[in-house]
């Protein structure tokens, strides 16, 4: 990790969806920069560089809230060509919004002030950071005239010292850039955004409030586009890898093939199926990795996550003989409370740069994407473990039929979100039972699947469904959100609402944190009842397109969904859908008494 701390040393109108700055010329993809060899004086400038870098990564919304610090610098990202600013209501949702944007388009960018904001959206990066997001953090920082001295500025903790920000953010960011000297302004910025491209991670870059504006000859040139050097994998290594890897699996019996969250940073996907294409071996998900591996595959037998996988598909990965693990987290939720029936001998893991096999040998300095193509050229084809789960499938039974006005079920709800979905539509799951009811919908091809499985933070889905969405036009996302989680960061759906987002939120009301009701009750998990379609149109206020319902049983459920991808389908479509407290899905039970155990061991487990 780098932390670099250098020595001392015209308005746009606002766009009819309420984002400020220019609308890209295509939305959804990048622009390729026109390079000209010089710029002029008055353009020769930091927020200018820092501007074309965003658009020329691919960034074409800065999800911000403005301050003091960084008003500037905001006026210069709101200037370029390309580049759009997106008023948050808070840090932390700027902070998600940049988290889901980043999921949909490979990078994103927040901006925020020195401290207040940068602390409130510390969380957010955390959760980037545990995800492999690539993600710009930009906070406007002190004059530059103020660093060294003994001076006491307000947005601080009242002391002289202005480094609490950065080390604060130095756990949760794979680079640090504080800019406060033009003279290396363009090293420090080039370096972070290209660092965290090549790290998947968030970087940290805090730029002093006076310098944004001020011409420099470093910044005389139009940016030359990057071009990072791609990574190699050691070509004797690889080799290795491969002949100690098919050697193991060709003496399997009935190896299977398991997609874990790591495909992602590795970008690993393509050469994940052609493994799966040439192997025959039945293919398995991790409950993290959803969305990432195509569950339209032939072979596709679920999810696997231990004691609550798909059915029928922990039988296999788990009675397997060998198994091989494509970019797997290993966590105490994706086990299930460290209760998965795994083991290391039979085990092939495959990491972004590291091959394990078995309890034999490591090979290190070995990407995974020519690991797993180069693997699917050697290995024998193996149907028998899918030959296995085809004969002892039972395909799965459907929900009861509900008596007219009966009250509504979540799986009923599930049933017609299933019926909702396409090549067209990308699902965004909040932290809580949505975990499980949305892992298991079966996926078209094409639909986008998101959830923040190994940060966990409740709230996450609102900013994250205001980032995705803009950062992917050409699908409607459909957010399935609890109230507990709904209640932390509801703000944005104003954002939303200005950005002329057409999202369709199904807020699912059961009175309270399920999810911590079946991990640990009591009586902090019962939160107070907001009337949430009244409060979404409190917000919406008559201005932009929103459409609220609120559905108590299957009918009026029907009736809403028709609506919402029917007459009101370019309209941001709120429906507050009321279930009972205690209805759950049958995973939650299971997980949720799991990882209670797991939790409440004693000290000093043997």
């Amino acid at each position: 990790m780098d932390t670099h701390i250098e020595s001392v040393d015209a308005a746009v109108e606002a766009t009819a969806n309420g984002c400020v700055g220019h609308a890209p010329a295509t939305p959804c993809q990048p622009i390729t920069p026109v390079l000209v060899p010089a710029t002029s004086g008055s353009e020769a400038t930091l927020g200018r560089h820092l501007a074309r870098r965003l658009v020329q990564i691919g960034v074409h919304d800065v999800f911000a809230v403005p301050g003091d610090f960084n008003l500037t610098l905001l006026d210069h990202l709101i200037a370029e060509p390309g580049l759009r600013l997106v008023g948050c209501c808070n840090e932390l949702n700027a902070g998600y919004a940049a988290d889901g944007y980043a999921r949909a388009r490979g990078v994103g960018a927040c901006a925020v002030t020195f401290t207040v904001g940068g602390l409130s959206v510390l969380n957010a990066i955390a959760g980037a950071y545990s995800e492999n997001l690539p993600l710009i953090c930009i906070v406007g920082g002190p004059n530059s005239n103020d660093y060294g001295t003994n001076r006491i500025l307000h947005h601080t903790i009242g002391l002289s010292d202005f480094s609490q920000e950065l080390r604060c953010f130095q756990t949760v960011t794979c680079y640090q850039a504080v800019v406060n000297n033009l003279e290396d302004a363009h090293e420090l910025i080039d370096t972070a955004i290209s660092t965290a491209l090549k790290e998947s991670k968030p970087v940290y870059i805090s730029i002093s409030c006076n310098l944004p504006a001020i011409p420099h000859p470093t910044f005389s040139h139009e940016p030359v586009p990057f071009f990072l050097s791609p990574r190699l994998s050691n070509k004797l290594g690889l080799e290795a890898a491969v002949e100690a890897t098919v050697e193991f699996l060709n003496k399997a019996v009935k190896p299977v093939i398991v997609g874990g969250p790591k495909i992602r940073v590795a970008k690993a996907g393509k050469a994940f199926v052609e493994l799966a294409d040439a192997s025959g071996y039945a293919v398995a998900v991790m409950p993290s990795a959803k969305g990432l591996v195509p569950e339209h595959h032939p072979r596709f037998i679920g999810t696997y996550w231990g004691a609550i996988s798909t059915a029928f598909c922990a039988e296999i990965v788990e009675s397997a003989d060998a198994y091989i693990f494509a970019g797997p987290i290993f966590n105490d939720y994706s086990s299930v409370g460290y209760s998965l029936l795994l083991k290391k001998e039979k085990a092939i893991i495959v990491q972004p740069d590291r091959v394990v096999v078995a309890n034999g040998p490591t090979f290190g300095c070995i990407l995974m994407k020519d690991f797993l193509q180069e693997l699917a050229k050697r290995l024998k084809k193996n149907t028998t473990a899918y030959e296995n789960y085809h004969r002892i499938f039972v395909p799965e039974g459907h929900p009861l039929e509900c008596k007219p006005k009966e009250p509504l079920r979540v799986n009923v709800l599930f049933k017609h979100i299933q019926k909702m979905l396409s090549g067209e539509s990308a699902v965004i799951a909040e932290t809580g039972d949505s975990w499980f009811n949305c892992q298991k919908l079966k996926l078209p091809e094409g639909c986008g699947y998101e959830f923040q499985m190994q940060y966990g933070s409740i709230g996450w889905s609102v900013g994250a469904t205001l980032g995705y969405a803009q950062g992917a036009k050409d699908k409607r996302v459909i957010a399935c959100i609890g109230d507990g989680s709904f209640q932390v960061t509801a703000q944005d759906v104003s954002t939303m609402l200005r950005c002329g987002q057409n999202t369709i939120i199904f807020l699912i009301n059961n009175g309270g944190y399920t999810i911590e009701v079946e991990i640990h009750d009591g009586p902090y998990n019962v939160i107070k009842n907001w009337n949430y379609t009244g409060l979404v149109e409190a917000i919406h206020n008559g201005e932009g397109k929103c459409w609220t319902a609120k559905v108590f049983c299957e009918e009026e459920l029907k009736e809403a969904i028709e609506t919402a991808t029917g007459t009101k389908k370019d309209c941001l479509c709120f429906i507050e859908v009321i279930v009972h407290k205690d209805d759950t899905s049958k995973e939650l039970l299971e997980w949720g008494s799991r990882v209670s155990a797991a939790n409440s061991r004693p000290s000093n487990p043997q």
